[in-house]
């Protein structure tokens, strides 16, 4: 059985952090600001935890 490969275009938008938690950038927060509050703009800041069963296979792609 060959060594599984990392999903590159996960590995770089996903990070996994020491605790476990997949943490990634919300999505949505590079266009159309101008009619986007700054409360909802906010948001877009930092990491998010992503959670479900998505979280799982994110762990999966990148083997962790």
């Amino acid at each position: 059985m060959p060594k599984l490969k990392t999903h590159s275009g996960t590995k770089d938008r996903v990070k996994i952090s020491k605790t476990g938690k997949a943490l990634a950038r919300r999505g949505g927060g590079n266009h159309l600001l101008e009619k986007k509050s700054m409360s909802r703009k906010r948001t877009y800041k930092g990491l998010n935890e992503i959670t479900g069963h998505i979280k799982r296979n994110i762990k999966r792609k990148l083997g962790a």
